[in-house]
């Protein structure tokens, strides 16, 4: 029977990865299917009064259907491989088999690969598929494990200089959760009724660093429950650099400001498709039903296939229609995103048009109230807020007329995605007081501005009298009247600050009381 290409499935090697040979052929694995949804998705457009699609009506007309998950069952019967999941809600069905047996199904080579950061089991090329699923399947993804997301976190290290600001900062203060919601003015909501959910790809958490962190901050220890996807687990590593530094920084954060709120951390392997299903596990979870969700994760656009990044926007638009927002940190490494060599570089999945995409400032506080607040920017050795445009994704109808201002250069139409959206402190020499390991540190990154927003979110959407969550809110900040801070100096190495938006911290801070009005 005629095979054909998967497109957007192509692979290559990882930046000096070298093929150690043919994976074991008897080695077991799981892949994660997509389908088609059985119904196309209303326009997400953002205005105020778009209904919501309740969770439960979701599968039968968004999902996948029924016939297209029997196609899949009985192709994967056909080639030995047993199914061990099918959610018609987040379109997914998950199958279990032999390399040689995946090979078989979807004409694809599996090699062993050895690269600076490891080894891993991947592919190069196209995967194919039958005529009969043509159309049907739109990603193939788990054939190849390599770790696909580098949490957004920085620590505080003994580099203080800032190469874009005056003067260089040579003990600068850092901040509980608390005081930078007081003086980014969030409303008096803590939370109550709503669950945020945080998207975590390894590490974990102790309770008693819980419970010794917010009984330091006079706050009782919020509801936090973590979720295993995909067999992974909360396991702290003992290593506060890794990814417990994440792990601590996202639910000490969104824990703090919104300590009423109920926190569900959904703990993932590190690929791709470990990646998308965490996301649309929390995005389709009747049972702890967040509003909002915080990915602190990501990776240069390039990195990316292309079937996964319309796979997670895709998860991104059933999380607007849900009325979930989706708060992502944009990166640490400046406008190039760490890709080697001097072009600018967007990360995923930031940059896609349904999350919003989050940045970092420095901030300096006198007096209770903000004295000062610029793009985050430390060079090389500290890091820098990511930004830019992406290579992707078109251009979004609310951010049409917009200008991106290069370095020493005039501003241009914006022509794709732009990012971030909004942004928060980041800066580690203004950082996050938080704990990990048993240890108090000081944390920043834009890992840290997502739950900061996610929990605004929820803050607003548990205030008094309001009837549904406030959902996808890219459109509405975007409308005339900017409720954010403007941060109108610095750059990210790439772009530069300037008046409204901009490719380094977007529309701006975040003035709480205004953003909550706004929405």
């Amino acid at each position: 029977m005629a095979a054909r290409k998967l497109l957007g499935s192509t692979r290559a090697p990882l930046r000096g990865a070298v093929s150690r040979g043919k994976a074991d052929p008897t080695e077991r694995l799981e892949v994660t299917l997509i389908l088609r949804r059985a119904g196309a998705l209303p326009p997400i457009t953002g205005k105020r009064d778009e209904p919501i699609v309740a969770r439960a009506d979701f599968a039968s007309s968004f999902g996948a259907s029924v016939n297209d998950v029997a196609s899949v069952k009985t192709f994967a019967a056909q080639h030995n491989l047993t199914t061990v999941q099918d959610a018609p809600a987040r379109r997914t069905v998950v199958l279990a088999g032999t390399v040689a047996d995946f090979q078989g199904a979807f004409g694809v080579e599996l090699q062993s690969f050895d690269y600076p950061g490891g080894s891993y089991r991947g592919r190069v090329g196209d995967i194919f598929l039958p005529e009969e699923l043509d159309g049907v399947v739109e990603a193939v993804l788990g054939l190849d494990n390599r770790p696909q997301a580098t949490p957004h976190f920085r620590m505080r290290s003994a580099y203080t200089g800032n190469v874009h600001k005056r003067p260089a900062i040579a003990a600068a203060a850092s901040f509980t959760p608390v005081q930078l919601a007081s003086l980014y003015d969030f409303p008096d909501s803590l939370g109550q009724g709503q669950c945020i959910a945080i998207i975590e790809l390894g590490g974990g958490y102790r309770t008693a660093d819980l419970q010794h962190y917010f009984s330091g901050l006079s706050i009782g220890v919020p509801s936090v429950t973590a979720i295993s996807v995909d067999h992974a687990t909360n396991s702290p590593t003992g290593n506060a650099d890794g990814p417990d530094g994440e792990v601590m920084l996202d639910i000490e954060v969104a824990g703090a400001i919104a300590s009423k709120a109920a926190l569900a951390v959904y703990f993932a392997p590190n690929t791709d498709a470990g990646f998308l299903n965490a996301i649309t596990t929390a995005v389709h979870d009747e049972t702890n039903k967040p509003s909002v969700i915080s990915i602190s994760w990501g990776g240069p656009e390039s990195s990316w296939t292309d079937q996964a990044m319309q796979a997670m926007d895709a998860a991104f638009q059933s999380a607007a229609a849900l009325g979930v927002t989706v708060c992502i940190a944009t990166g640490d490494n400046g406008s190039t995103d760490g890709v080697p060599g001097s072009a600018n570089h967007a990360d995923f999945p930031a940059s896609s048009p349904h999350a919003l995409a989050c940045g970092g400032t420095s901030l300096r506080s006198a007096g209770g109230k903000i004295a000062d607040e610029t793009v985050w920017n430390d060079g090389a050795a500290g890091g820098a807020t990511g930004g830019g445009a992406s290579t992707f994704f078109p251009l979004p109808a609310w951010q049409q007329q917009l200008n991106i201002t290069a370095v020493n250069e005039p501003g241009t139409s914006l022509q794709n995605r732009g990012i971030p959206d909004v942004a928060g402190d980041a800066d580690p020499n203004t950082g996050y007081n938080v704990r990990v390991d048993g240890s108090d540190t000081v944390i920043g990154g834009t890992s840290a501005v997502a739950p900061l927003w996610a929990a605004l979110i929820a803050r607003i959407n548990a205030a008094p009298g309001r009837g549904q969550p406030v959902g996808f809110v890219n459109a509405a900040l975007y409308a005339p009247s900017n409720p954010c801070n403007d941060i109108t100096e610095g750059n990210n190495g790439g772009f530069s600050a300037t008046p409204g938006w901009d490719a380094c911290t977007g529309l701006g801070s975040p003035n709480g009381s205004k953003v909550a009005a706004k929405l």
